[in-house]
């Protein structure tokens, strides 16, 4: 395998990965460790597996089809690409508005810039900035692969450093993994469309395509790099999970407008708050990267003026996101909460249809998608359509 190769394939695993850990996901793993305690431990195991499921299916439909979504979808049913467009690209933008919060409130946390915590406009539009200077370098792609790595390495070490320093009862918390004292569908719904929802499980396999990695012979390669993709991003929630599951198992109050950063605090000290911007600054930034370069890309194909533009336009979908949430004057911690259940929903509509292109013979010439494959993909498909009704008929009782 050749170095560039090899290079790509880590930076779409990370392109996912970092993508998935964005501000909801530190916001959410904390709130529900919270609730559930050690079963939460539970939750995270059923939703990897359900995360893994996924994205096989699209890492490798996408790969041997050699055709991005959109296309995917038009070709099945014209007129589905764009519908799907649509929805990954305003699932992305909501997305973005909480990514872009998320990063002014982390590097507000290092370099107080506001005295509003709960609405860092200075913080955010550096941060946005930031974003169009890599889009803006010269090999964007390469820029971007890197930028994912550097920042995904530091907020998984920054955060095992902190999950040590809360001592997390761990023989409590595998235990209850696989026997759960409670469960919680919502979460799990929550946790899987964070991770794979959306915009989130075609960020790597798009990226790939960019790269020329495509096609029946690359597949051992696109399967391991879906896989270690799913692991990464599994990795930084075991270790928020464990770094909470300390912090609130010895008594420790979360504050209600921002719980993630009391962990931090209460486990690590001062050092700790100042870890916690850090990591979600590098969340919430490598999120915006993700989302905007992945949003653009289901429209791209659709026209020819988004692939002609397409820098510029993803320009435009990181300014968007900064001026909508300056407009909003919204809390980040409310954006962030909000961002994760639109993904959830996708999730269910772009795997099904997926799944019949894996088994249309004009799509994939002789390939033949694993029947076990297509199995478990129908299964999450049910799973998460069935979970997300129940979500929705849950918060709607409670609202």
């Amino acid at each position: 395998m050749q170095p560039n190769t090899k290079s790509a394939l880590l930076g779409a695993a990370f392109l996912m990965a970092t993508s998935a850990i964005g501000p909801g996901f530190i916001t959410q793993t904390t709130i529900f460790t919270q609730q559930l305690l050690t079963s939460f431990g539970f939750v995270i195991l059923v939703s990897i597996i359900l995360d893994i499921a996924a994205q096989l299916n699209v890492w490798r439909i996408i790969a041997v089809t050699e055709m991005r979504a959109q296309d995917l979808a038009n070709s099945l049913l014209p007129g589905m690409g764009y519908f799907l467009a649509i929805l990954i690209v305003l699932g992305g933008l909501v997305f973005n508005i909480g990514n872009v919060a998320g990063a002014g409130l982390g590097m507000n946390v290092v370099f107080p810039f506001d005295t509003d915590l709960k609405h860092p406009v200075i913080g955010a539009g550096i941060s946005a900035a930031i974003a169009l200077f890599i889009f803006w370098f010269k090999e964007a792609g390469v820029a971007m692969d890197w930028f994912a790595k550097i920042l995904g390495f530091v907020m998984i070490g920054l955060t095992l450093y902190v999950a040590i320093s809360s001592h997390p009862p761990v023989g409590q918390a595998v235990l209850h993994s696989f026997i759960p004292v409670t469960t919680n569908t919502t979460a799990i719904v929550t946790l899987v469309g964070g991770t794979v929802g959306g915009y989130i499980s075609f960020a790597g396999a798009h990226r790939l395509l960019d790269a020329g990695i495509k096609g029946q012979q690359q597949l051992p390669q696109v399967t391991r790099s879906s896989v270690n993709a799913i692991l990464l991003a599994s990795a930084m929630r075991i270790l928020l999970f464990l770094a909470a599951l300390g912090v609130v198992m010895a008594g420790g109050v979360l504050l209600k407008d921002n719980p993630a950063a009391s962990v931090f605090k209460i486990a690590a000290g001062d050092v700790g708050y100042k870890i916690f911007g850090i990591v979600l600054w590098s969340a919430a930034i490598t999120s915006v990267v993700g989302s905007a370069y992945t949003s653009v890309s289901f429209l791209r194909t659709l026209h020819p003026v988004f692939e002609k533009n397409q820098r510029l336009i993803t320009s435009l979908f990181i300014l968007i996101s900064m001026g909508i949430f300056a407009f909003l004057q919204q809390g980040a911690v409310q954006l962030l909460v909000i961002a994760g259940a639109l993904n959830g929903l996708i999730l269910p509509v772009s795997l099904a249809l997926l799944l019949v292109a894996a088994n249309k013979k004009r799509l994939v010439g002789d390939y033949k998608h694993p029947i076990w494959l297509t199995g478990v993909g129908i299964i999450v498909v049910v799973i998460m359509s069935v979970m997300c009704v129940n979500a929705i008929v849950s918060l709607m009782s409670n609202g």
